[in-house]
């Protein structure tokens, strides 16, 4: 399966093939306006050997995350020597913060793809390594409903003033966010102490060629996001609203998606509703 004739679901734009959004400087490009959001963005950028890329940051919070290879990431007067790793599925890597209002280059000897995570903020906080040792892994689910989570940006892990990022691997066969132990979840509505808002990005990799899974995005309200998208590697899945799950990996393809999020709250949380239909108890879930 080659084509990409086999996307159904009424998405509303919310389905971003792989190159829908490149320009000179980004493999993908996707920042509120394109969104159609307040606060989450997403960027690849494609370098060669020797290559550099140089950004601002306006009024976004950046991560700068190696997908494959490494970089030195220059802020200002802050020099990070990032080692990177092979590709998303060889393990966690380390990563660069960059505060708003900044100006930034990242530059590769050998060259690489590196994700730039950001979201729209109001602090500015400080230039920071963040080591590879030091990212929580955990595994959700179980059985062939297990998926691994590397908590690199997680709310409770690094600090951030809005964005929240984590990576995920769904290993080849696995469906994720599906089963009772890890049901369909979503973060579309304020509710103090039980669910925070917060727009997110799913951004897809798959191990191996010709791979690829699918995501299932739906309503949670009259009229809200409704997708059911075949991915492959460089595609991406916008999910301003409604339940997310199941994420589901080709047999023999692990799939890899790294998810951005922010939103408007006053606090920088990530609290989810459970779908009542998959889980007895409905009580948020930090």
């Amino acid at each position: 399966m080659t084509n990409r004739e086999p996307h159904t679901g009424t998405d509303n734009g919310l389905f971003v093939p792989r190159g829908t959004t490149a320009d000179v400087n980004y493999a993908l490009d996707i920042d509120p306006k394109r969104a159609g959001w307040t606060h989450s963005s997403l960027r690849i950028v494609e370098l060669g050997p020797g290559g550099t890329h140089m950004f601002t940051t306006g009024d976004s919070e950046w991560i700068v995350l190696p997908l494959n290879g490494g970089c030195t990431v220059d802020i200002e007067n802050e020099k990070y020597q990032l080692l990177g790793r092979e590709n998303v599925f060889s393990g966690v890597t380390d990563f660069a913060y960059v505060p708003r209002d900044a100006r930034a280059q990242i530059a590769s000897g050998a060259g690489g793809r590196f994700a730039l995570a950001g979201a729209k903020c109001e602090r500015r906080l400080p230039a920071r390594y963040g080591p590879a040792p030091e990212v929580p892994v955990e595994r959700r689910g179980s059985g062939t409903c297990t998926r691994q989570v590397r908590n690199f940006a997680a709310a409770d892990v690094f600090d951030c003033d809005r964005l929240i990022a984590v990576e995920v691997i769904t290993p080849g066969g696995n469906w994720s966010a599906i089963c009772p132990a890890d049901p369909p979840h979503k973060h579309d509505e304020t509710r103090p102490g039980e669910e925070s808002e917060l727009e997110e990005i799913y951004y897809f990799e798959i191990d191996g060629p010709n791979g690829f899974g699918y995501q299932r995005v739906f309503p949670s309200r009259e009229g809200g996001s409704d997708v059911l998208a075949e991915v492959r590697s460089g595609d991406a899945v916008l999910v301003p609203d409604g339940w997310h799950g199941p994420s589901i990996a080709q047999p023999g393809h692990d799939m890899y998606y790294l998810n951005v999020m922010a939103g408007p709250g006053e606090n920088r949380q990530w609290r989810i509703r459970f779908h009542p239909d998959h889980v007895q108890s409905t009580e948020g879930y930090r």
